[in-house]
């Protein structure tokens, strides 16, 4: 059995939060290079600028036997000026994207970062694909460009619809549920006797729709 693929083994759950360990950043780096590089083909060689030596990176990973695993999805932030956030280069690993709304996860991770840490705007340019998600996670299109060839619609976060998160690097765990055929996620922090500090992810669906 391959114990990676999604098809024969469903991941009990996915640690969303900021990366620390070496691992999580070379695993953040490699998923990046092979969806913005190999699958996508916007970049020749290898995606990372500038940003990266000043930004906060996110991951999801997926668990097995309880402890982490490998990353499956990432996400950057940066404070380009004084209150004004920007998140980028969005990943998730090919098969995991039915699984677990990990798009929805590290989006969410990171707009509720940046507003603990005192954003009062947050923006991102997203491909033209990923807008009606982005619309239903409470972002609105403001302008569309294109970047490095492709498409792309300038976005900004309601903030009201993500409360501050303080504690990324702990993150929290987001177990799955089978139902109806599909992977639903149930968030839990870190601890599970700590009061979860972010609500859940259908709440905010309900608040966008």
């Amino acid at each position: 059995m391959n114990a990676f693929d999604p098809a024969v083994f469903h991941c009990p759950g996915f640690f969303i939060k900021a990366a620390g360990a070496p691992f999580e950043r070379a695993g953040a780096a490699a998923l990046r290079r092979r969806v913005f590089v190999e699958e996508q083909k916007i970049f020749e060689h290898h995606d990372r600028d500038a940003i990266d030596d000043v930004a906060t990176c996110l991951v999801a990973l997926s668990t097995y036997a309880h402890e982490a695993d490998e990353v499956v999805g990432t996400v950057r932030i940066h404070e380009a000026e004084p209150g004004l956030w920007w998140g980028s280069r969005l990943a998730v690993d090919s098969r995991f994207r039915n699984v677990g709304r990990l798009g929805q996860q590290l989006i969410r991770l990171a707009v509720s970062t940046a507003n603990g840490r005192g954003c009062d705007r947050f923006l991102a340019h997203v491909q033209m694909q990923n807008v009606p998600l982005f619309e239903k996670l409470a972002w609105a299109v403001e302008d569309e460009v294109v970047i490095h060839g492709v498409p792309h619609a300038l976005m900004c976060a309601d903030l009201a619809s993500y409360p501050p998160f303080a504690d990324p690097e702990s993150g929290w765990l987001s177990l799955t549920r089978t139902g109806r055929g599909r992977a639903i996620p149930v968030s839990l922090p870190a601890c599970h006797e700590v009061p979860a500090l972010l609500p859940p992810l259908e709440q905010i669906h309900r608040g966008a729709a």
